[in-house]
């Protein structure tokens, strides 16, 4: 499977019990189909993977395996530092039923660039299931380069990459270097999709659309079929809200906003906190001026 589009990073949202609210994954699921967003990634970082247990992450998997019902692809987060735990979790998101899984470059082991290969290549010879590489240096501390995302390209069951790194000049040469196959670079800011897209890029993984799931939708849409210029305008109506849910560590800022316009969304898992009062002013008012709250 080819992933592209515009696909959300779902938040995983909690109860009062700081429990996770399965309801709540059902309601936002519905809402983000329902809107004509292209694919949906659970229990990655934005779904706080990594204060969640192995049961909670692979309930939350099946959850919007069950909801979403085939309707668009999921590409669940099933990465890790650790490559049989990225395996095992890799192995149980097949058996549920995913499209596709989401590995992150392993975190905090900092291991060379041959190591990051023989990790991924391990998880790729061990599940048959596409697999999108997460590449986000500023969480990881490990920048994959565009020479071993290439060689990865090549392996079976290896379908894409999700950038994060920021660099253009680094995700241009990763396009370069893996153009003419069906692997996809997939943008993973939200502010920089449209500037990858304009490098040859397929879509986004997105932050921004668990809140305006149709704006961002229509925006790649748009640049797709060749309507640049729509895409141009709704880029620049969402730039405000780009900054602004990122104002604090993510998903913070979006889960208040997702609380506030009545959405699922719950608190958060130590050690992340309630944005700072001026920060929540500053948010506020960018989605007073989108129009998304009342004052």
């Amino acid at each position: 499977m080819r992933f592209e589009g515009a696909l959300t990073a779902m938040v995983t949202p909690f109860d009062g019990e700081n429990k996770i609210d399965e309801e709540g994954i059902r309601a936002n699921t519905k809402f983000q189909i329902k809107c004509g967003i292209h694919g949906l990634v659970p229990v990655g970082t934005t779904g706080e993977c990594a204060t969640l247990t192995y049961e909670e992450h692979n309930r939350v998997i099946e959850v919007v395996v069950d909801a979403a019902r085939g309707r668009v692809p999921v590409l669940a987060g099933t990465g890790s530092n650790s490559t049989w735990e990225a395996i095992m979790l890799t192995k149980h998101a097949k058996e549920v039923g995913v499209d596709g899984a989401l590995l992150v470059v392993p975190y905090y082991n900092k291991p060379t660039q041959r190591g990051l290969y023989e990790h991924f290549k391990r998880v790729a010879e061990e599940v048959d299931l596409p697999q999108v590489i997460y590449n986000i240096p500023s969480r990881t501390g490990v920048n994959m380069l565009p020479e071993t995302m290439a060689k990865l390209a090549k392996l079976k069951n290896v379908a894409g990459v999700k950038e994060a790194s920021g660099d253009l000049t680094q995700i241009a040469r990763i396009i370069e270097l893996t153009c003419g196959g069906e692997f996809s670079v997939i943008s993973g800011d939200d502010s920089l999709t449209l500037e990858i897209m304009k490098l040859g890029g397929v879509g986004v993984i997105s932050v921004a659309s668990n809140l305006v799931p149709d704006k961002v939708a229509k925006l790649v849409d748009s640049f797709r079929s060749g309507d640049v210029e729509t895409a141009k305008k709704i880029n620049a109506e969402l730039a405000s809200l780009y900054r602004a849910l990122f104002i604090e560590t993510n998903p913070g800022p979006v889960k208040m906003a997702m609380n506030w316009m009545g959405m699922a969304a719950g608190g958060l898992r130590l050690p992340l906190v309630e944005l700072e009062p001026e920060n929540q002013e500053k948010l506020r008012k960018v989605l007073v001026e989108m129009g998304l709250l009342k004052k």
